[in-house]
């Protein structure tokens, strides 16, 4: 079978150069790779496609076509290209989809894919414009929706001119509908997923979220030949160098690894420590950056949307007093992320997620995996992942409860950590991931083919401004 996994604004390679870091390189990333080499090992034809760039500050994102070192011939990074050369953010991406789309239908000619896999919003709408010239079934996967961030930022009718001149949600949300209604089944990593995010009243009338068969619960996995509790090589190396404070650390650490993200609300575990004698006295704080050693001195190296998030968190430790007890590591790959698990784990240590709201929580099953206890927020997919009392759910807009949540995992850290990686390894792996995405492919292929209506044009201006209008 023959798979493409569209993702116009994803930029991958074969050495991950950048993933995570940067916000239009998050988690989807991840999901995205770990789902089209799952199933190029099961022996499809896989293609991630995605856009082509010449800028020499991106030059890893140059060539047309690539290949993970790991995957062989059958998983595919084929880059198109779409407006213009230079790296854009996604928000800029939107005029620039058709183009994208039309490069996609030159490129395979008559060897038209079997089926397609949308992910994110402009995902969804290329998805859109080829089951209409080329009659591709797809799946969408919103990964996260316009809606949610825009009630976030706090989108009123005041200040709507400017937050839609920088984030675009009239593209973005009627995107997502238009994906929402015309896929062949939307894939979320959770039931609370379907229920919260996708009965927004922007969504109204795109799709019900009682209708159960319009959607598929497919929980995301684990890479668990990278997040494991055994040691490799890079352990023992890194045990001298980068890990050496965290290898002979007198107590146990709180590790925090996210990228700098408002919505990751990292404050709120150095919030915890500065309310929490207990928890100063228990355990230290281990804070994981890709790209920047020292924080303190290198803030402003980093983008302004960085260093915004960054600043307060630096102003807490230092009114708190909590210089010594603060760590900064930069994690320069995801295999050096899961030797800093182990080391963490084998002291006893404990992973914090506090996130305002997680759609998923891949990072809380990568820490399990590994060994360690973890503390998660209670709002979105952790709550499901840790329903069996695997794992601790706090309130991340309360400190004090963050506090709690940490003491009473690093209490209990042996059987959390126990209980957390067996439920991981029954539940959350790609392979699992990938057989629930190929059972509705399969399911969708019997479907006959058909081209579809027109696509009118990406402007939900008139519903965001009845939204706010309502508020």
């Amino acid at each position: 079978m023959h798979i493409i996994f569209l993702n116009p604004q994803g930029n991958f390679d074969p050495s991950d150069s950048h993933l995570t870091e940067h916000p239009d390189f998050g988690g989807q990333l991840v999901y995205v790779k770990e789902v089209a080499q799952a199933l190029a090992a099961a022996g499809h034809q896989v293609d991630i496609v995605t856009r082509r760039i010449h800028d020499p500050d991106w030059p890893e994102f140059e060539a047309a076509l690539d290949h993970y070192p790991d995957s062989g011939d059958n998983l595919r990074i084929v880059r198109l290209a779409c407006g213009g050369q230079r790296f854009l953010n996604k928000e800029r991406l939107w005029e620039h989809l058709s183009e994208f789309c039309d490069n996609v239908v030159a490129y395979y000619g008559d060897a038209v894919p079997d089926f397609a896999t949308a992910h994110y919003a402009d995902g969804g709408y290329c998805a859109a414009l080829l089951q209409r010239s080329l009659g591709l079934g797809f799946t969408f996967t919103g990964h996260s929706l316009g809606a949610q961030k825009l009630d976030k930022l706090g989108m009123s009718e005041a200040n709507a001119p400017d937050i839609e001149a920088r984030f675009r949600f009239s593209s973005r949300i009627a995107a997502e509908r238009l994906a929402m209604r015309r896929a062949f089944r939307i894939i979320t990593s959770t039931d609370q997923e379907r229920r919260e995010q996708y009965s927004h009243p922007l969504y109204d009338g795109a799709v019900d979220v009682n209708d159960t068969a319009r959607f598929s619960v497919i929980p995301p996995g684990v890479n668990t030949q990278i997040f494991t509790t055994e040691a490799g090589d890079i352990d023992r190396f890194l045990a001298s160098d980068l890990l050496r404070d965290v290898v002979f650390a007198e107590r146990p650490m709180i590790v925090v690894s996210n990228r700098l993200d408002e919505k990751k609300n990292t404050i709120g575990v150095v919030e915890a420590f500065a309310v929490s004698e207990t928890l100063r006295r228990r355990a230290d704080l281990l804070l994981c950056f890709r790209g920047i050693d020292d924080p303190f001195a290198e803030i402003d190296q980093l983008q302004a949307r960085e260093r915004q998030v960054l600043a307060p968190v630096l102003r807490t430790i230092e009114k708190s007093a909590l210089r010594d007890q603060v760590h900064f590591l930069n994690i320069p790959s995801q295999r050096a992320l899961a030797a800093t698990y182990r080391a963490v784990a084998a002291g006893g240590g404990v992973f914090a997620l506090t996130a305002f709201y997680e759609p998923f929580g891949l990072a809380p099953i990568e820490a399990a995996a590994c060994g360690l206890a973890c503390v998660a927020t209670r709002n979105g997919g952790p709550s499901e992942i840790f329903s069996d009392g695997s794992g601790i759910l706090v309130d991340p807009a309360k400190p004090t409860d963050i506090a709690r949540g940490l003491v009473e995992a690093l209490e209990n850290q042996a059987n959390l950590a126990r209980r957390a990686r067996h439920r991981v390894l029954a539940t959350y792996t790609w392979r699992k991931t990938a057989e629930g995405y190929l059972s509705v492919i399969e399911e969708g292929l019997r479907v006959t083919r058909t081209t579809a209506p027109e696509v009118p044009p990406l402007d939900a201006s008139d519903l965001i401004e009845k939204h706010l209008a309502q508020k």
